[in-house]
């Protein structure tokens, strides 16, 4: 996300304040002696580059004097900082909230669902005892039924020893006829 405004402001003066600090350092050490540049270069948080000296002591460096740069408003940052977090903060509870009341109504349809899938199965299972009382009722003229099918197959069996035993006295008949 690209600064603008205030915030490109302040990002351009703390970029720029290490140069200045630096400039500042080396005007410092030019108008005092040699020592006391080391001593304020040991105090100071900054870094001290050394610049050669265009005088006639011929390789005696120089420090400038640091010159704190114009500070943002830090509160503001601070408070701009904050608001922006807590943007990002809500927009996130948001989302999951979001998240959460959607899972919440899937649950509810999967547990409606499931509840007619319930009646269905239990409507099912009612309708198939029904089905398992009226076969155990009917199951005496069932086996009636398989008795009088093996008596008419045991008849047939009959009828057709019958009548091979008429063929055979027929054929007996007609034998004793032509002779």
């Amino acid at each position: 996300m690209a600064a603008t405004g205030d915030e490109a402001a302040a990002m351009d003066s703390i970029s720029r304040a290490p140069a200045a600090h630096l400039a500042a350092l080396n005007a410092a050490a030019s108008s005092s002696g040699h020592t006391e540049a080391a001593e304020d270069v040991t105090d100071s948080p900054a870094v001290v580059t050394k610049k050669p000296s265009t005088n006639s002591d011929g390789g005696v460096e120089t420090a400038e004097e640091a010159v704190e740069p114009a500070e943002p408003d830090i509160n503001e940052l601070c408070t701009d900082m904050f608001e922006k977090m807590a943007i990002f903060l809500q927009g996130e509870l948001t989302g999951t909230c979001e998240d959460y009341r959607l899972l919440e109504n899937m649950n509810k349809l999967t547990s409606l669902k499931y509840m007619e899938m319930k009646d269905i199965s239990i409507n099912i299972s009612r309708n198939l005892q029904d089905l398992n009382n009226k076969y155990a009722s009917l199951q005496p003229y069932l086996d009636q039924i398989n008795q009088i099918e093996e008596q008419v197959s045991a008849l047939e069996q009959a009828a057709y020893k019958l009548d091979a035993y008429s063929k055979k006295l027929e054929a007996r008949f007609k034998k004793l006829e032509k002779r």
